[in-house]
């Protein structure tokens, strides 16, 4: 696999890499993290090519932005893709309850109003010290779809008219109501978090056919289930949470199967999630240089195809699931 070979989101000219760098550890989660930690991070994958990075106004409440903006700093502009959220704002305060460490005194509100989403934007530009994003998503609308669509969404449309923007989208952790947003409105791509895994694929029922069927893109996030297609053992996080017990055993029968063919668990998921054609790159996290390099390392690993024949016949992942030729 060319990880660095690009294709474009949807129908714009904006490009990406199969493999890109995912800034919700730069702000703290799961563990707290060094301005200088995150910035070394950056900056090693940007030497090893990787040329695509996501963040958010919420990792670490503002502390991710700008990190990435300062790694970034001196690095052409040209030469990289980089996509933001909007849809939460940052207000001075105590944080609150966060799954990020260390954030600043800055709570993170959800705000889908068309000044939101302007206020959003221009604070994350300014955060990262760029003038312009390539890809903005609107964050989470989980409850608040018709606000989203007929304010946050007209915004972004006419931003990405004006050239200002050059994909929108919707980032969500689910993907039935990603699949309503798909349908309803002219949106470039969608990020997909944690629901188009070696662990479940679900969403090749409606939303992944969907976004073929428009010609929209998909960016897989969370293809570890945040963390747990890592090390499926008691106490791995899934879904941001430590993993129920039957969701714990099924990744453990993975992973021992993975074993059998001395391949790692991670290194089948990543390779796995990349193999749908309806996914254009996937965002993978990454805390420290090492954990950057291994990333890279699971993505090229070779991987025998009887692997995925025992994953299928013993029920483990979706008999029609696409896998890596």
């Amino acid at each position: 696999m060319d990880l660095f070979h690009t294709r474009p989101i949807g129908r714009t000219t904006v490009q990406v890499p199969r493999l890109g760098l995912g800034t919700a550890p730069l702000g703290g989660w799961p563990h707290p993290i060094t301005d200088e930690e995150a910035r070394a991070t950056v900056r090693h994958a940007w030497d090893a090519g990787i040329r695509l990075f996501d963040t958010a106004p919420l990792y670490g409440h503002g502390i991710a932005e700008v990190n990435l903006g300062a790694a970034l700093r001196d690095r052409p502009r040209d030469e990289y893709t980089l996509s933001t959220k909007v849809g939460r704002v940052l207000e001075p305060g105590p944080p609150g309850e966060t799954i990020f460490h260390n954030t600043p005194e800055l709570s993170s509100v959800f705000d889908f109003s068309a000044a939101g989403a302007r206020r959003s934007l221009a604070e994350s530009l300014e955060r990262l010290g760029l003038d312009r994003v390539d890809i903005c998503l609107i964050h989470d609308p989980d409850d608040y779809h018709e606000q989203a669509l007929t304010e946050v969404y007209p915004v972004l449309a006419d931003l990405r008219a004006q050239g200002s923007i050059g994909a929108i989208g919707v980032g969500m952790n689910y993907s039935e109501p990603l699949a309503r947003f798909a349908a309803e409105a002219d949106f470039d791509c969608v990020l997909l978090a944690g629901r188009y895994t070696l662990l479940e694929q679900d969403s090749m029922d409606e939303l992944l056919p969907l976004i073929q069927e428009k010609g929209m893109s998909v960016i897989a996030g969370g293809v570890y289930n945040s963390g747990l297609l890592i090390d499926p053992t008691p106490g791995a996080m899934y879904n941001y949470a430590p993993a129920p017990e039957h969701v714990l055993v099924k990744a453990g029968a993975i992973r021992d199967v993975c074993a059998g063919f001395d391949v790692p668990i991670r290194a089948a998921a990543l390779q796995f999630t990349l193999a749908h054609p309806a996914i254009a790159t996937a965002v993978v996290g990454a805390r420290t240089p090492a954990e950057v390099d291994d990333n890279l390392a699971m993505a090229a690993l070779p991987i025998p195809p009887e692997l995925w024949t025992a994953l299928k016949e013993r029920d483990l992942m979706r008999p029609d699931a696409p896998v890596p030729d």
